[in-house]
């Protein structure tokens, strides 16, 4: 049975939240763990459909794996970089890109078959980014629509060293061609257009890997082994934005954020929200399991229009459908380019932003790289449904907070990156949020 979610703008808005665990970061504390030498435990793992779909497919291929259900611990108990072993059946990825990914560069340097798939969405999404470098470096790899699209078939081993150019700025494309290194007889380089997120190297490096980084350069060498890395895994900044552009947006609003990831190749939001001028402070600044922690503050902020585009873009990669929702509320227009990544996501976001807000009221044109916002917009309620992307579940719940009338929402998705995103928002607008 369909889920519809219905959510009211509050009056008044004073809360903590306490976001789950990293999504990127999970995924890797399972994958990298599970090559190491030993045991290792991951704290605060995010328990969701998407990292369970890794902590699956790394069952199928022999390693143990203690992660109860309903649980945010996981006890991972290593293999080395080469005790894994061939599965007896295909490897289900889910919805989950980042395991297809991810999985195809580690299964890449395994002497066995390996065959990966997922749900229907997954297997429309581009494949080839990862199968071209990975061919490259001798791999027998291979795909759907002249190896485009998953499924997708593995022979592993035999690697070889290379220089990959990569002609977009992907963390996904990057781990994939680095987790394949580990296995390559000579040194791996990848080059970025710009600087992706870069948890696979801080992890790597902090398990023993020789790792070299120059502008957007990574460079590997074959380990002789891998170091147990335990982790207590910080919270994701993507679950932090919806609050942020929440806090920012509403009208009477201080929401406090903590223990959030505010490592600089993720925090292209922050630095949006700051030349929209939104008033957000970064308190008690730490270290965490090798990355930077803080708590974020966010208040009601008087709003205007700015261009997202550049570098910035591949640092706010999941968080720029929210972006949309800043613009309705800034004089001006707020301009998304250079972000034609957002129609290959789990769904087309640019056109899934313009018909949620359109629907909405919001005054917004799409581009082939992404959209214009034409602010101050006033958004009504509506009935939305979300197409199974959690991202774009978590725009018409945040939008519909700040809308008049009321929202209804459905097909969510939520759960694939943020449990308790319902919970924790009914708890925040005490009572604006009721399922049906």
């Amino acid at each position: 049975m369909t889920t519809t979610v219905r959510v009211s703008r509050p009056e008044r808005l004073r809360t903590k939240v306490r976001v789950p665990g990293d999504k990127s970061i999970s995924h890797r504390s399972l994958i990298l763990n599970a090559i190491a030498d030993g045991d290792a435990v991951v704290e605060r793992i995010l328990d969701s459909d998407d990292v369970r779909s890794t902590a699956a497919c790394l069952r199928a291929l022999g390693v143990a794996i203690d992660w109860p259900e309903a649980s945010d611990r996981a006890l991972v108990h290593g293999r080395g970089l080469r005790g894994l072993c061939e599965s007896a059946d295909v490897l289900d990825c889910g919805n989950s890109g980042t395991t297809m990914r991810l999985m195809s560069g580690l299964l890449a340097g395994q002497p066995f078959l390996s065959i990966l798939s997922g749900d229907d969405s997954l297997r429309t999404r581009p494949m080839g980014r990862v199968i071209t470098p990975l061919q490259q470096m001798g791999a027998h790899l291979h795909g759907r629509k002249s190896d485009t699209l998953a499924p997708l078939v593995i022979r592993g081993g035999g690697l070889h060293g290379t220089r990959y150019e990569s002609p977009v700025a992907s963390a996904q494309v990057k781990s994939a061609v680095l987790l394949a290194g580990l296995y390559a007889d000579g040194p791996v380089t990848v080059t970025e257009p710009e600087a992706s997120r870069d948890h696979t190297e801080r992890m790597l490096a902090a398990m023993g890997c020789h790792i070299e980084t120059a502008a957007h350069a990574v460079r590997i060498e074959q380990p002789s082994r891998l170091s147990p890395l335990p982790i207590r895994v910080p919270g994701d900044i993507s679950s932090a934005a919806p609050w942020l552009v929440l806090g920012a947006c509403h009208p009477d609003a201080e929401i406090v954020i903590e223990n959030v990831n505010v490592n600089p190749t993720r925090t292209g939001l922050l630095d949006i929200l700051d030349a929209m001028g939104a008033s957000v402070d970064i308190s008690e600044p730490r270290m965490a399991g090798g990355e930077p922690v803080a708590d974020l503050v966010v208040r009601t902020s008087d709003l205007r229009a700015t261009r997202v585009d550049g570098g910035v873009v591949p640092r706010a990669i999941d968080e720029l459908p929210l972006v949309a929702i800043l613009g309705c509320f800034a004089q001006g227009d707020t301009v998304i380019a250079g972000a034609a990544e957002l129609r290959v996501k789990e769904s087309d976001r640019v056109e899934a932003v313009v018909r949620v807000l359109g629907s909405m009221g919001a005054d917004i044109t799409p581009r082939d790289d992404g959209f214009v916002v034409h602010g101050p917009c006033r958004l009504t309620g509506a009935t939305v449904d979300a197409g199974g992307d959690h991202r774009v579940g978590m725009l018409a719940a945040i939008a519909g907070a700040l809308a008049t009338d009321t929202t209804e929402v459905v097909h969510d998705a939520v759960g694939v990156s943020y449990p308790r995103f319902w919970d924790d928002l009914r708890d925040a607008s005490l009572g604006g949020v009721a399922a049906r």
